[in-house]
């Protein structure tokens, strides 16, 4: 019998991130979904307390993602990541707008999935469709807090703050040159990146650190019923902060580390792992 599997190819590729990015979405916002609108339910207060469990789901839906895509695309599944591998490690650019058309799309039908399974609980808990339950698709600054005082500004800050340090070390983690993770552990190991990120940095704005993790649930909102989707707790324009916060991150993030590291590894087979280096 012929061999029915076929090259990959760029449609291939899509494929895969579209994939991957819908997993990774499928977690993320099933977690916020289940922590702040199902608590909402059961605790005065809501379940915004329970931000580690936010955190960890999240972070493992990274990795399966990652899982998903991998072999086939690379398992971008981030823009801002797609951008940052064109920049600095030749990712062809004719590929780029497709990965993040693809990238978003997966995670517009994602947020489309989790609205629907939560329909009842979302209505029940925030009649209205405001920025209380909106922050189970897209984030806010201060996590939609009005007292928090975080704006679009410090926001952006924070955006450009925790994609570099994202990018930095998906940069680390995957140089053939460094130390790379064994037994196709990388996955875990971006994902345990990620939950990282989410408890240093998630207080001043949800820590998207993904343009199309934020813009396709956003647009997915949007069409079902949060009329005020593009904007903050305050009323003004925030759609474009979780976008061009990560793009420019992870440039940054992406510089530092072929700047202070990488253009400093031998061109060599990594030291192993608790061997020290002889010198020469």
């Amino acid at each position: 019998m012929a061999d029915r599997r076929r090259g990959s190819g760029l449609i291939g590729e899509l494929s895969a991130e579209f994939a991957g990015t819908m997993v990774l979405i499928l977690f993320g916002c099933g977690v916020v979904a289940q922590v702040i609108a199902g608590g909402a339910l059961t605790t005065p207060k809501g379940g915004l307390g329970a931000h580690d469990s936010i955190a960890w789901a999240w972070g493992l839906g990274v990795t399966m993602g990652v899982y998903v895509a991998g072999r086939l695309s690379g398992a971008h599944l981030n823009p801002a990541v797609t951008v940052t591998l064109a920049v600095f490690k030749g990712f062809p650019w004719r590929k780029a707008a497709p990965y993040v058309v693809a990238q978003t799309a997966g995670a517009f039908v994602a947020a489309l999935l989790v609205r629907w399974d939560y329909t009842e609980v979302l209505a029940r808990a925030d009649p209205g469709h405001t920025f209380r339950t909106q922050f189970v698709f897209s984030t806010l600054p201060g996590n939609g807090s009005l007292v928090a005082g975080v704006h679009e500004w410090g926001a952006f800050r924070d955006q450009v703050i925790g994609t570099a340090l994202l990018l930095l070390l998906i940069f680390a983690v995957t140089d053939p040159l460094n130390n790379l993770p064994g037994a196709n552990l990388a996955p875990f190991i971006i994902g345990l990146i990620v939950v990282a990120i989410g408890m240093a940095f998630g207080a001043d704005a949800g820590y998207a650190i993904n343009p199309a993790r934020d813009f396709g649930p956003r647009l997915a909102s949007y069409l079902t019923g949060y009329g005020s989707a593009w904007r903050d707790q305050w009323g003004n324009f925030y759609f474009w902060v979780p976008i061009a916060g990560p793009l420019v991150g992870g440039l940054i993030g992406g510089g530092f580390y072929e700047y202070f590291v990488h253009r400093f590894l031998p061109e060599a087979e990594p030291t192993p792992v608790g061997r020290v280096p002889t010198g020469e």
